[in-house]
């Protein structure tokens, strides 16, 4: 990361669609999918797909705010997912598919929570916003194999 870069650190479901959207977007340096908001220290993927942990599965991006903003980021982020369905995206259910957005300054945290209001009260989803905003815990590093999953294999969706 370079000193004019940023984190950014977002869960909207299975990590392996939300970092292939993120790592498209112009402005996006680099991504890494992994896990953040458990209680467990270096959770494996097993571990975090237990429900146990308190984790959700997040991606981790590093951008150039000379080119993409924190609101475009926010702006891919809310079109990514549905916002409004607990612990839930799709097929996939469990708290470690929350949707949250994990702050790494309190610019960020003023934004998102601006943008949540902003979109809920839009009405675009079918009920109320339940994105989590907090504080960015440690970022674990998911296996490699995980790492731009979607780019090395072609697939969607999570499940094996």
């Amino acid at each position: 990361m370079t000193e004019n870069n940023k984190k950014a650190t977002f869960g909207a479901g299975c990590f392996w669609g939300v970092e292939d959207a993120f790592r498209k977007l112009e402005g996006v340096v680099e991504t890494a999918v992994g896990y953040a908001g458990g209680d467990y220290d270096n959770p494996s993927y097993q571990d975090v797909c237990s429900g146990v942990t308190g984790h959700a599965e997040v991606v981790e991006v590093i951008y150039d705010p000379e080119i993409v903003s924190y609101t475009e980021l926010l702006n891919l982020f809310w079109n990514i997912h549905n916002p409004s369905t607990l612990n839930r995206q799709g097929p996939d259910i469990g708290a470690q598919y929350r949707s949250v957005i994990f702050y790494h300054d309190h610019e960020q945290e003023k934004l998102a929570r601006e943008s949540k209001e902003k979109m809920d009260a839009s009405g675009r989803y079918p009920g109320k916003i339940v994105t989590e905003i907090k504080p960015a815990p440690t970022f674990w590093r998911a296996e490699e194999y995980h790492q731009q999953y979607i780019e090395k294999t072609g697939q969607k969706g999570c499940h094996f």
